[in-house]
Order: C-alpha cells, then structure tokens, then sequence
C-alpha cells in the first residue's frame, strides 16, 4: 500500500477539483456574498502566503477569534495547509481566560474581527508572544492600541494564490482547541491532521450526520469552538454547499439564511434551535422553510417536546449527537436503526432523545465508582469511557491529564445508561448529579420534565446545600407567561418519585448559559448560595 498521510490539504484538493462550481454563502450586514470552492481555494493560498510573510513558521500557533464567515473559514485551510497549528479561540470565554489560552497556546498571531480589538487591548499583558494581529473585514482595521495590525483583505491583495503546500505527517498537529473552563483554568486540546481527517470522513458516514454533496449546510455551531463540530471540514471532503450567518447573528437571521440559501441542514445548539422556534411563533415575520428537512441540534440534549414540535410544526426531522472538546468532538450520534422502523412516532421521539448509538470507530463503555465495567441493559448507570482515533490521549501541557485518560480511556465525566442495542442516554454530568438522602437525582431528566411544560421556554436544575438530606433539586426556569410553582410541581409529580421534585422554583428571564450555549450551572450554584435569585419556594 502506498504510504500516504491523511492531511488536511487534500480535502481541499478533492472540494477544488470535483466541487469547484459549489458555493459558500455568508450573510453579511449589506447582504450576501457568494463565491465557490474554486475561489476559497485560491485566497486560502494567498492567505498562507501573507502569513507566512508574516513570519509564521512551521509548527507556529495562529489563533482566530471570529464568528461563522467566509474569511474565517479560509483560514482553517491556510492555517494548518501549511503546517501551522489552527488555535480556534472560544469569543465566548471570558476576557481573562481568553488571554490565558493565548498564552498558554502560544499563538504568535491572532486573526480577529473588529469587535474583539477592545477586549484584546484590556489583556495586553498576556500577549507577549503575539507579533502581528490582522482584522476580519474589507477594509481598513480600526485604530487600536496594539500592534502592528493589518487588514484582512489588505494582507491578502498582493499575496500569490499559486503557492503548493507541503506534505506534512498526519501525527503532526493541525488545530487546537481549548475547554470552556467550568472548573479551574481551560484545557489545551491539540488536534493532528490524521484525526480531523477520519473525524470528517465519519461525519460523511450513515451511522452519523451524513454529510452529503447535494445538501446545503447552515452552520450554525460556532467556528471558534470545537471547529464547528468538524463541520467545515466535512462539507469541503463531500463539497457540499456552505451557508455561514456571518457576524453576530440573530434568530430571524438564520431563518432568512435558511430561506434565502435554500439550506437543507441546519447545525446548532439546543438552544438555538429554540430560539428559532420562538421567532416563528411570535408571528413577527413570514419564512419559507419548505427546504430544510434536518436540524441536528447538540451541546446538550434537546427536550423531546422540542424535537416534537419541529418534525409535527414544519416536517423536519431532529437529530443530536454527543460529545466534547476532548473527542473533536463527536462519538455518538442518534440514527434509527432498521429495527425500529415500524415503531410509532412516540416510540421513534423517545429513541431520538437519547443520545444515539458510538458511531463508526468509537469505543465506549460504562464504569462504576471503583472502575468496574457494567452492562449494557438500560437500566445501570455509570460514568462513560469512550476511546477513538480522534480522541485525545492528554491534555497540551497541562497536569490534569492523568486522571482524564488512565487507562487508556479518556474518562468523560459523563454519567449514563446504554440500552442493549447501543443506544446512549445521558443522566449527568457527575458534578452535576444531585445525591439527596443517599438517593441519586438527575438534573437532566429534571430539566427535560419541565422544559416539555408547554409555558417552560428553559430550565436548569442544580443542588442546594440541605441541613436534612445534604443536597436538594433547585429548578431555575425561564417561562413564556406566568406559571405557578405548584403547577410546575403537579407537572413533574406524574413523571418522578416525590422525592426527585424540586423544593423551589427560581423564575428568571433567561437561564445563564456559558460560552458555549449550556446552562451556567457553576454560575447557578453561586448565585443560589448568595442568595441571589428571586424564587418561589415549594417543598413537595
């Protein structure tokens, strides 16, 4: 067999080449600009070329801090083409943790949209490394404080769009990507050419989202965290079409894409998919979203009732997948098998709710609090393991490695049931479960509850300190009208022993999320410690 290395460049070689006439679409605030893979291919060189005008050597770090946009995307050939490692920066994170994950990364430039220039210069102290930024947008960047910094576009106007990339070894890294920091500083995770490169083909798989040349993809999932579940990399294997929102969008803006691109597959976070759906019931404005048939909808699970309402409301079908950082970041993923066929459509809405069988070369397995494996039956929970060839084996210089990846298994954190055919069910997160009286509760089963109350829009459960019974459930729930605690209790009584109910329901506009759109329930815990929240107390 011919030694080959799987790289990056040669998915960018097959979307040039087969799929030149193929589009990427990005909303822009004066419309929408369209090119094809033809065109991303030759600025993605000249991209490379201006940087490496730059100063960027092999083995060098680029961060990128920048929202779902054509330029954005060509950096994520540019950067790693050329054997330089991609550092895709979350612009959720919080101003102190971003600079501590530029400079642990040790990114020597940064490319970045305007809005991130105020921010950057707060944190000045930590950007040592850096010698050069360079500014997202057409036209000149703005004044700032730091330097020297450059135009995208300017950088790229007398760049050659002919240069050959070289080959590099798969083992070597191509991106990195840091945690979202829930406890203790954000961890490094470092991507090679080899595991993004399986971790798309899979992506193009049945078994997983299928990525396929005929469908059309908003990609909703942000490009600064998790490569947009490996998304954009995916789409350029298969040359699938490309719809991107663009810089800070909204709700309506991603049903306009939808409308205007024809997409057909629309990839976003729980939440985002409820947001759209409380934009199409506000009646604010008409869509035409007869093209879209698939949402898949992940960072945590989507309520049942959500799922429901979209398949029954608009004809679309809802999938999920699970993951993290540490696994690119997919390893389960939720497809009916041809056994469940002729189940019925609730049957079909409960399997769609777990969160799928391992896809294609995933290992996972369940253990016990002393490591001991348990069975496949549905019914024993215990914390997942999972292995991969695009799972971590450590974190990037970081101290924590050993306990997250003994044995050779990464250990996820996540606490969970696998039924006998494989399918995958989150209870928890094991920091999250809730030991009341010696019994355990899951927030997640909790949450899912009350956010299938036809008024409840969110809904987050976390553990309160009890003299009794040591923790008890909290609920922290966002409504659309006013609902009673008590009617939030009946609500749950039918679905949970009584002592699973929460003892008091916190009523908010909008649950606190983190920077990657889940629930903030570290927040959460420490505002209901301070006091500081406006509840309704309610002891079953």
């Amino acid at each position: 067999m011919m030694d080959r290395p799987l790289q990056l460049k040669t998915l960018l070689w097959r979307a040039e080449r087969l799929f030149g006439h193929k589009q990427i679409i990005t909303r822009r605030d004066d419309g929408y600009r369209r090119y094809t893979y033809a065109e991303f291919g030759k600025r993605v060189r000249r991209l490379a070329d201006a940087l490496n005008r730059l100063g960027v050597r092999t083995g060098d770090r680029v961060g990128t801090l920048g929202w779902n946009t054509d330029q954005h995307y060509e950096a994520y050939f540019a950067v790693p083409c050329m054997g330089v490692v991609l550092h895709t920066i979350n612009i959720r994170l919080s101003p102190d943790q971003i600079g501590y994950v530029i400079e642990h990364a040790g990114d020597s430039v940064l490319l970045v949209s305007p809005e991130q220039l105020p921010m950057l210069e707060q944190i000045r102290d930590r950007l040592t490394n850096v010698k050069a930024v360079v500014v997202f947008g057409d036209g000149p960047p703005p004044t700032t404080a730091l330097g020297p910094v450059y135009g995208y576009e300017e950088l790229l106007a007398d760049a050659d769009e002919e240069i050959e990339f070289p080959d590099v070894d798969e083992d070597s890294p191509a991106g990195m990507c840091y945690t979202s920091g829930t406890t203790g500083e954000p961890k490094g995770v470092v991507y090679s050419h080899r595991s993004t490169v399986l971790h798309a083909l899979i992506l193009c798989l049945q078994g997983s989202i299928g990525v396929a040349e005929r469908e059309t993809y908003l990609l909703v999932t942000p490009m600064s965290h998790v490569n947009s579940w490996g998304m954009p990399y995916a789409c350029a294997l298969q040359g699938a079409s490309l719809a991107l929102p663009g810089t800070q969008p909204r709700p309506h803006h991603y049903l306009e894409i939808i409308e205007h691109a024809r997409v057909s597959v629309c990839v976003a976070a729980v939440t985002v998919g409820m947001l759209m759906r409380q934009e199409l019931e506000s009646g604010r404005q008409s869509y035409v979203l007869d093209s879209l048939h698939t949402l898949w909808l992940g960072g945590q699970a989507p309520p049942i009732g959500e799922i429901r309402w979209w398949q029954q409301a608009h004809g679309v079908h809802v999938c999920q997948g699970w993951g993290m950082t540490e696994a690119s970041p997919l390893l389960t993923f939720t497809t009916l098998t041809s056994q469940f066929t002729d189940l019925d459509d609730e049957g079909k809405f409960r399997l769609l709710g777990t969160q799928g069988q391992p896809m294609p070369l995933v290992e996972i397995k369940l253990v016990d609090d002393h490591g001991e494996e348990l069975p496949w039956d549905g019914k024993h929970a215990g914390e997942i393991l999972a292995r991969s060839p695009w799972v971590a084996r450590a974190y990037y210089h970081d101290t924590r490695s050993q306990d997250s990846f003994a044995g050779g298994w990464f250990h996820t954190g996540d606490v969970g049931v696998i039924d006998q055919n494989g399918y995958l069910s989150l209870v928890d997160r094991v920091k999250d479960l809730i030991k009341s009286g010696g019994e355990w509760i899951s927030s997640v089963d909790l949450e899912n509850a009350l956010m299938g109350h036809p008024e409840v829009r969110e809904a987050a459960v976390v553990a309160a300190p009890d003299p009794v019974w040591l923790e008890r459930p909290i609920a922290i729930v966002a409504t659309n009208s006013p609902v009673a605690s008590d009617d939030l209790t009946e609500f749950l009584r039918e679905k949970f022993p009584k002592f699973w109910l929460p003892d008091r329901f916190v009523f908010v506009d909008e649950v606190p999320k983190t920077g990657v759109g889940k629930f903030d329930k570290k927040l959460l815990r420490q505002q209901i410690a301070a006091g500081n929240n406006h509840s309704t107390d309610k002891t079953p």
